[in-house]
């Protein structure tokens, strides 16, 4: 069993730590503002000499809440750096932080190879005591096996999960629900504990495997608990319930919670997806057939597909011009890793529709790009002043010019659309001008995949009005 400590452990408590992150991605630019910010001395390390130039300036692609305030007070105080080549800041490190992508493989594995190919590079490099700590997500068994890896009696290794959301991830960092290290080595695992002794939350210290597989675990329950959502959702409208009282219904049972209970188009980023499948690999590959995590990954295919049949009921797609408000997928974040919105954006393309879609911090070219990593036969021509298009070199994408568009504000969205369809849920679309939104559009049908809006208000401009599960349709 597991041993649980209170927050705030002063054990081997120093005033501040020498910490080395590799990787200046979601993770572990978050990772070395935050610990930074506690007090900690924070050298990030990455390959991309372009990218660590702007971070030095404080010019953060990532739209995050409160991140880059962190960045530029650690930069300000000197607590924080970025550099490209890590041996001098590892020799002198007394943790090393591995914060590296782990995307799934064809087959839905995690792959490893940024984490062991890093570990190795920076395996001569470490001195005694210091402790490599795994923040990325890993399968269960990856610490045991990078400890053989790395091979060194005196350097520790342990596994550190994030739990992290989007939007929401330095507030998450310092104030979290629990924190988990999983170590074969107790007294590593204290050193790990001292790093968190200013958060005051439960810390949770366990054997490495166990560790990897309840962050597993979480994000797995996570997409069970949406998928369960929008399954529900689909029954109320079959059966006329309201799904906003059916989920408060469930909210208020304890054993339950009220978390994570909206419905929506379907749930994306770039933990859960991924995340699933891996676990989902990992259990086939133990020899135990998961088949409730794979109907969960199901049931979220299913639910683009609804979304796009709510459209369908209201116009025809061949041919037809499809507003599509939000593209992140979530609010809070420009990130479009398994977004919804480009998945239902796909799927209304691949019916004939010409999407026009707009959110609030994507850029036409991070769409684009998206589109062209996901070898997708689409083409994005922007419309943003600052992008004002998007070279496609791929003759098929050629061939598919125009159909999609990335505008410059939600009403040049709106522009000559039969159908207006909200796919993330920013605040900003609850405050849209109804009459300029009636006057710029073809047609007023709205199909509403986050129940964001008030239904009757827009139904006094003329338009028909579609929810996720809820009695609105008219």
């Amino acid at each position: 069993m597991g041993n649980v400590l209170a927050g705030k452990v002063m054990t081997h408590r120093v005033d501040s730590y020498r910490i080395v992150v590799i990787g200046t991605g979601y993770v572990g630019l978050t990772a070395g503002a935050c610990f930074s910010h506690l007090g900690h001395h924070v050298v990030c390390v990455d390959v991309d000499e372009a990218k660590l130039e702007k971070l030095r300036s404080c010019d953060i692609a990532i739209h995050e809440p409160q991140l880059a305030n962190k960045v530029r007070a650690g930069l300000t105080d000197g607590s924080l750096s970025f550099v490209v080549d890590a041996k001098d800041a590892v020799e002198q490190a007394d943790f090393v932080y591995l914060c590296l992508p782990t995307p799934s493989k064809s087959d839905g594995q995690a792959d490893l190879s940024y984490v062991f190919n890093a570990a190795l590079a920076l395996k001569a490099s470490l001195r005694s005591g210091t402790t490599v700590v795994i923040k990325s997500t890993v399968p269960p068994g990856t610490t045991l096996k990078l400890e053989e890896v790395i091979g060194l009696s005196d350097v520790g290794v342990v596994f550190n999960p994030e739990f992290l959301r989007e939007g929401t991830a330095v507030a998450d960092f310092l104030n979290p629900d629990r924190i988990v290290i999983g170590a074969s080595d107790n007294a590593v695992a204290d050193r790990v504990a001292a790093l968190h002794q200013n958060i005051d939350a439960p810390i949770l210290i366990t054997d490495p495997t166990s560790a990897e597989t309840g962050k597993y675990a979480a994000n797995a329950f996570l997409a069970t608990k949406l998928s369960f959502v929008n399954s529900i959702a689909a029954v109320c409208e079959h059966v006329n319930a309201d799904i906003e009282d059916v989920m408060q219904s469930l909210g208020y049972d304890k054993r339950i919670g009220s978390g994570f209970l909206k419905p929506g188009p379907g749930w994306g980023g770039s933990c859960l997806p991924k995340d699933s499948k891996a676990l989902l690999a990992v259990a086939e590959a133990a020899g135990y057939s998961f088949s409730l995590l794979r109907n969960v990954l199901a049931v979220n295919d299913e639910q683009f597909r609804r979304i796009v049949d709510k459209v369908a009921h209201r116009i025809p797609l061949q041919g037809a011009c499809v507003a599509l408000l939000g593209l992140a997928f979530k609010a809070g974040t420009n990130d479009l890793r398994s977004s919804p919105a480009i998945a239902i954006a796909k799927l209304l393309i691949s019916a004939g529709a010409h999407v026009q879609a707009w959110d609030p911090v994507v850029s036409a070219d991070a769409v684009a790009e998206v589109m062209v990593e996901a070898e997708s036969p689409l083409a994005v021509v922007a419309t943003e002043a600052e992008s004002h298009s998007t070279k496609v070199e791929s003759p098929l994408m050629a061939s598919m010019a125009s159909t999609m568009s990335v505008a410059s504000n939600a009403y040049e969205a709106c522009e000559n659309a039969s159908a207006l369809l909200i796919a993330t849920e920013w605040e900003e679309f609850r405050s849209l001008d109804m009459e300029r939104v009636a006057d710029a559009m073809q047609d007023k049908h709205i199909i509403d995949a986050r129940n964001l809006l008030d239904a009757n208000d827009w139904k006094r401009y003329g338009f028909t009005y579609t929810c996720v599960g809820r009695p609105c349709v008219a």
